[in-house]
């Protein structure tokens, strides 16, 4: 395609633009942290809420805050390239509506709308072409970081790899990611889902192998609503569509899926589907949802209990998301219908696209499989007498399945230092945080999250 000079010229104008407003954003930043006196803890003032499991008793409320509430501008979208580049407090909303224009989307689209770029990254963001992709990190090609020292680093596979690497799933305890650049891929204006059930385990692995292995989709999510009835979500782009379906007022996307045998929606709808809920939607009424259904939705409910913690229940119920190796499936389920019997479930399959490095070696060589299914478990209240998050950690460790951090976390020290890898982490901790500005990860995730100790 050919660029009128005039316009080029002011495109390039805009970036140069764009690139100093952030050159800016980034110096104001660094100049902090290299002022800082203080010797309490430091974590992220951003404009979204956090998209974490929210805690009551949470110690980091009480931090001294870093304000990254200002890096939200996407800096360039390069439709040949097929890339974005943009800062991290930019949402995965504002992301997808400017490169749909494009024609494009990122290849990872977490499900709930207010999600940030940099959330998705420190958070290990997955969803529906995860089975093709890996998580959201595996899309990016480089970050930014201002260490604790207010040092800005260039990182890619390439410069310096080790700390691009371990950005992965860090959870701002390494340092601020800027900026960051990632991969995109070509949109239709629809996608066409299709619903497989299946009423046995094995069958339902079948078939996400047999998609695994031809790529022959798109998207690839699944929901098990009991021992007997697993749904396989299998989405395709398309260009045409002889009805469009809405998720986000009277209907919830998560009630459709076991009563069809096709949908079709736009693109954008696709991405968000999950927005109102995964698995439940409030308000359950029609009435309900007549007056309140626009309103409630993940960002409105998150925001509501960052203002107002103390609201939260002292027991809360159970949000976790577990990584199970393919062949090992069988046996975590067969655990999971006989002591948890929660539904449904929500199943991601994700590729094993690159063995992380903030996962032990030890825990590594335990996995044979390509492929993980990722299974989310919501709104699972506790019995009396038990934890079922811990529950969930134990029998994890018995199948070398792991989970992310984002919920409630009840490993003691060294059980956790076995899993994620403490050489790999304390190496890149003293190259971007010596001085453990930002706490350490297990005590971010195990301790201060919990509440004060």
């Amino acid at each position: 395609m050919r660029v009128e000079p005039e316009l080029e010229v002011g495109w390039t104008s805009a970036l140069r633009s764009y690139a100093a407003r952030h050159a800016a954003k980034v110096e104001r930043i660094a100049q902090r942290l290299r002022r800082r006196t203080s010797t309490r803890p430091a974590s992220f003032k951003k404009k979204t809420p956090p998209h974490q499991v929210p805690r009551r008793e949470d110690h980091r409320r009480l931090d001294d805050k870093i304000d990254l509430s200002d890096l939200d501008q996407i800096l360039e979208i390069d439709p040949l390239a097929m890339t974005c580049t943009a800062e991290p407090g930019v949402t995965f909303d504002e992301v997808v509506r400017a490169t749909l224009r494009h024609g494009l989307v990122p290849l990872i689209v977490p499900e709930h709308k207010t999600i940030s770029l940099g959330g998705a990254v420190a958070g290990c963001a997955i969803e529906s072409m995860s089975f093709q992709h890996g998580g959201f990190h595996d899309t990016c090609l480089q970050y930014e970081l201002i260490t604790a020292k207010g040092e800005v680093l260039d990182c890619s596979p390439h410069d310096n790899p080790l700390v691009f690497q371990m950005i992965h799933g860090s959870f701002g305890t390494l340092g601020v990611l800027s900026l960051l650049r990632f991969r995109l891929v070509r949109a239709a204006s629809h996608v066409r889902v299709t619903y497989e059930t299946h009423e046995t385990l094995e069958s339902f692995q079948a078939a996400v192998m047999r998609h695994f292995l031809a790529q022959d989709a798109d998207y690839l999510d699944a929901q098990f609503f009991s021992p007997t009835k697993h749904v396989l979500c299998v989405g395709h782009f398309v260009d045409q569509a002889p009805y469009v379906s809405r998720y986000d007022w009277l209907k919830a996307y998560c009630e459709s899926i076991p009563v069809r045998a096709e949908d079709y929606l736009t693109t954008y709808d696709y991405l968000f589907r999950y927005d109102r809920g995964v698995t439940h939607v409030s308000p359950q009424s029609v009435l309900g949802r007549a007056l309140f259904g626009k309103l409630v939705h993940s960002d409105s409910m998150l925001r509501a209990a960052n203002r107002l913690p103390r609201l939260l229940p002292k027991s809360p119920s159970v949000i976790v998301d577990v990584f199970v190796p393919f062949s090992r499936t069988a046996e975590f389920m067969d655990w999971y219908h006989r002591e948890i019997r929660h539904y449904p479930v929500w199943c991601v399959p994700y590729k094993r696209v690159h063995d992380y490095e903030w996962l032990t070696p030890q825990w590594w060589s335990g996995v044979k499989d390509p492929l993980f299914l990722d299974l989310a478990i919501y709104g699972l209240r506790q019995p009396p007498g038990r934890n079922i998050y811990k529950e969930f950690e134990d029998q994890l460790l018995r199948i070398n399945g792991t989970k992310t951090l984002i919920s409630y976390n009840y490993y003691d020290e060294r059980t956790f230092w076995s899993l994620w890898n403490p050489e790999t982490y304390q190496a890149v901790k003293r190259r971007t945080d010596p001085d453990n500005v930002f706490r350490d990860l297990y005590t971010k995730t195990c301790r201060a999250a919990l509440g004060p100790h």
